[in-house]
Order: structure tokens, then C-alpha cells, then sequence
């Protein structure tokens, strides 16, 4: 008798999954951020049940290059990385937080999915507002809020990798 009724509750349980809408990452409106500019964010880092404030500083270029900047709530820099426009990464200065690896492939892949347009499947973004963004990764999660937005144009020397902090 159970046999008979399987098949129907795969297929119930297909068509529930299949109803449900899929949680839309790359809903982002058009000209979020400036071309040129300079942003300034709060984020709350929260990873094996440990929580840190960080502020960021981001420096855009219209070309396309990213230079991130993030401290501690006194001012120590504990992750520097530099995008280029063709995806380049340039880890400018890690600490002991954020080891230049995890800066590689964690803060630089989390600053393309905010602030790079990424839409794939490894951009875990969603957007809360348009000064909101929350980021969730299987071992931690980014609630990143925009303090201040300032247009213009950059340094060159920002966006510069022979410029690292030694």
C-alpha cells in the first residue's frame, strides 16, 4: 500500500520545488555605484560564531579596477586588494585576520559580487536595499551597509600594483 503512494509524493515534492521561486541574486539596479568613485562602507563579519565590525574603502575606476581597503574599527589595515578591469588580483596587504589567500579568493570574490555586477551561482549577494547588501558563503557572513557614496575621479596611483605596502 506505502508503494503505491511514492510516486505520487515524488512527484508532489517535485512540483513543490519546482513552484518555489528561486532566490534572485542578480536583481541589481542599473548604476548602483558611481563609474569613478569612492565608497565608504560598514560591514558586520560574522564566521564560527564570532563577530568583527570592519569599515571599507573603495576606491572605482571607470576602466573597470577596484581597490578595497579594509580595516578594523581603529584604523588598522587588515585586507588591501586590488582588482584590475581584466579581473587581475593584486593583494596590496593582508594581516593576520585575513591571510593574502583568503583575501585572494574571499574578500576580492565578495567585492565582485557587490560592486562587480557577478550574477553567477558563486555570488551568494542580496541585495536588501540599495545601501544594503548581505553575503552569505557556507562559513560566514558579510552584512555590508554603504555609509557614503563620493564621485570623481580616483589616483592612478590607487589602482597601481607596484604600489603595495611592503
Amino acid at each position: 500500500m506505502r508503494l503505491k503512494f511514492l510516486p505520487l509524493l515524488l512527484i508532489f515534492a517535485a512540483g513543490c520545488a519546482a513552484s518555489s521561486p528561486p532566490e534572485n541574486h542578480s536583481a541589481r539596479p542599473a548604476n548602483l555605484f558611481p563609474a569613478n568613485g569612492f565608497v565608504t562602507q560598514r560591514a558586520v563579519f560574522n564566521a564560527r560564531g564570532a563577530q568583527f565590525v570592519f569599515n571599507g574603502y573603495l576606491a572605482l575606476s571607470e576602466t573597470g579596477g577596484k581597490r578595497l581597503v579594509v580595516t578594523e574599527s581603529f584604523g588598522h589595515v587588515i585586507a588591501d586588494v586590488l582588482v584590475k578591469p581584466d579581473g587581475e588580483i593584486f593583494v596590496m596587504q593582508s594581516s593576520q585576520f585575513f591571510s593574502p589567500d583568503y583575501i585572494r579568493y574571499g574578500v576580492a570574490a565578495d567585492l565582485e559580487c557587490v560592486f562587480g555586477g557577478a550574477t553567477n551561482g558563486n555570488c551568494p549577494v542580496k541585495i536588501l536595499n540599495p545601501k544594503h547588501f548581505m553575503v552569505k558563503r557556507n562559513f560566514y557572513s558579510l552584512d555590508l551597509r554603504i555609509v557614503d557614496v563620493k564621485t570623481g575621479v580616483q589616483s592612478a596611483d590607487l589602482f597601481d600594483e607596484s604600489k603595495a605596502g611592503k
